[in-house]
């Protein structure tokens, strides 16, 4: 079982690409170069894993089921909480708080997975052809890809602003 897809457009986004067993959901988020590892262990309710290396990376761990989706992604200061609702085809809810958060809105149709994290303006896109994974486990991905996104632009900006461009 496979989870492909894009989080994110054409040129400002990510691949995401990794294989499902029923447990562990393993694979890589963006290029082989500028990209991070995913590796994810689904097991009684709960998610543990790490997005990355030992150094360039993140933590995940939380609550995960059918229907909810509750994890924080980094640590427990600079980090960000998931919480998402499976209801039917619909997958929502916030990403890193209520007020500097984002919105989560998914939408299941057959194996894919669409919709949108952020805003109009700032959000990126989803597009995840699930191939038997789990919906709230490809949604977590989504989220660890959206945030794999979001930190590599932010260290871009900072190290254009230091460098005076």
């Amino acid at each position: 079982m496979e989870l492909n897809g894009r989080i994110g457009g054409v040129s400002m986004g990510y691949d995401l690409r990794a294989a499902w067993d029923g447990t562990h959901l393993t694979g890589r988020i963006g290029g082989r170069f500028e990209g991070k590892d995913i590796r994810l262990t689904v097991q009684g309710g709960r998610v543990t894993g790490r997005i990355g290396g030992t150094f360039e990376g993140f933590d995940a761990a939380g609550d995960l089921t059918d229907g909810r989706v509750d994890v924080r992604l980094g640590g427990r200061i600079d980090g960000d909480d998931l919480h998402l609702t499976v209801s039917g085809a619909r997958i929502e809810g916030r990403f890193s708080g209520r007020i500097d958060g984002k919105d989560v809105n998914l939408t299941l149709g057959g194996d894919q997975l669409r919709g949108r994290i952020g805003g109009v303006v700032e959000g990126k896109d989803v597009d995840l052809t699930l191939d038997g994974v789990p919906v709230a486990v490809a949604a977590l991905a989504a989220a660890c890809a959206y945030k794999t996104l979001e930190d590599q632009q932010a260290a871009a900006s900072a190290a254009n602003t230091s460098s005076g461009g």
